[in-house]
């Protein structure tokens, strides 16, 4: 497909997302007072919506895999980033509401960050170093007994196809505080929406699920390490084209 094709259908979904942002946030003030289960219906149908957006404008279509490994029981998910897609993607498609850790900033962003702070979401102030991390584990606690999960990324920013980012084990380290199981995600969304592109190309995202690690008898760094290993193994089944020359 041609550049200029794919620029022009790009600039359409960019203007869709735009517009359908600040639609969805007064669409989001007004459900305020109703319960949690439902304004986060109502906000993750925005999410559902550019999913779908990218598929009709775009021609990103999307599979997953492993979806029975999926635990009853309250986890933390960790998933490799290499795009702003799993971002959005995740966020209506696990079987329990989501809560993201992110840095308070993202609440200063007209219209999203404002619908976000609607929701359970745990912003933090990552100039308080170990306070942060407290404050995580304290609200961690409380997000896991409303029966939410708690999603990560490891490698703290979005990583090229075909590289990995340092894996830094807040995840694990919460796991570990909470009981939580870990659950972790691999994904190749890097090659249809790459980091700091305007440009969206044609393909198929593969989401992979793996089995729950248990944090029991473990420390931060081996589960983090168990996490790593399957995440960077699975994407070599899911993209094994970046990874022929290593």
């Amino acid at each position: 497909m041609g550049h200029p094709i794919l620029f022009l259908r790009s600039l359409i979904f960019t203007i869709v997302m735009v517009v359908s942002t600040i639609v969805w946030s007064c669409v989001c003030f007004l459900v305020a007072p109703l319960p949690y289960a439902n304004r986060f219906f109502v906000t993750s149908r925005w999410n559902v919506f550019m999913i779908w957006c990218l598929k009709v404008i775009c021609g990103i279509r999307y599979e997953i895999r492993g979806q029975e490994n999926f635990p009853d029981a309250p986890a933390i998910v960790l998933s490799k980033h290499q795009s702003a897609w799993e971002t959005i993607f995740l966020l209506p498609n696990m079987p329990r509401p989501l809560v993201f850790v992110f840095k308070k900033e993202i609440l200063y962003i007209p219209f999203f960050g404002w619908a976000m702070a609607l929701l359970r979401m745990i912003p933090i102030d990552r100039k308080q170093g170990k306070h942060a991390f407290k404050h995580v584990v304290r609200h961690g606690k409380r997000r896991l007994a409303q029966g939410l999960w708690i999603i990560m990324f490891p490698e703290g920013t979005r990583i090229p196809v075909g590289q990995a980012g340092k894996y830094k084990s807040g995840g694990t380290r919460l796991a570990i505080e909470t009981g939580a199981v870990v659950v972790p995600i691999a994904h190749n969304s890097g090659e249809c929406w790459p980091k700091n592109s305007f440009i969206k190309r044609p393909g198929l995202v593969t989401v992979s699920i793996g089995k729950p690690i248990s944090p029991e008898g473990q420390t931060p760094d081996s589960m983090m390490q168990q996490v790593e290993t399957w995440i960077e193994s699975e994407m070599r089944v899911i993209s094994p084209h970046a990874y022929n020359a290593g």
